[in-house]
């Protein structure tokens, strides 16, 4: 992997870039409305942008609640996916959640995409239930998959 890689926040101005990977990579993609609420409205959600060479690569939706995150959406434009870019957008995305106090991070992937539950592996994810017919566009159960960062310090809460 010889390319120039950085990160940055999106914008509002992202929006247009990041929808052509989002119908690209999903059959239900989300709508310019739901990234403009995200980005404006929301003040759990972060979103995070891979340029790969200049070009939007990748984004990483996180929520994080007190000290829980939770990936919305995560995905690789295809022209950039095989080098390993995946694997460098979870990394971040799960340096900021805990930069943001998370302790532990989850999310939902299809049944059926074993690539990106491999990746999760990588990163200590591992198999906590199933949600039935998670999916709507084709009923698909999805696997919610669970990592620890950290346990938490309970010697400063109060009462100890």
């Amino acid at each position: 992997m010889n390319e120039d890689i950085h990160f940055r926040m999106m914008t509002v101005n992202d929006i247009e870039e990041v929808l052509e990977i989002e119908r690209l990579s999903y059959a239900k993609p989300w709508s310019r409305k739901t990234f403009y609420y995200e980005l404006t409205s929301n003040p759990y959600a972060t979103y995070l942008l891979m340029f790969v060479d200049g070009q939007i690569a990748g984004y990483c939706g996180v929520w994080v609640v007190f000290d829980e995150a939770q990936i919305t959406n995560i995905a690789v434009h295809p022209a950039f996916r095989g080098k390993k870019l995946g694997e460098a957008l979870m990394k971040k995305s799960m340096e900021i959640a805990k930069k943001l106090g998370a302790i532990s991070m989850s999310l939902e992937v299809r049944t059926s995409n074993r690539i990106a539950q491999n990746l999760y592996r990588k990163f200590g994810f591992q198999k906590g239930g199933i949600r039935k017919n998670y999916y709507t566009d084709n009923g698909e159960d999805a696997y919610v998959m669970w990592v620890k960062f950290y346990e938490p310090d309970r010697s400063k809460h109060i009462g100890n």
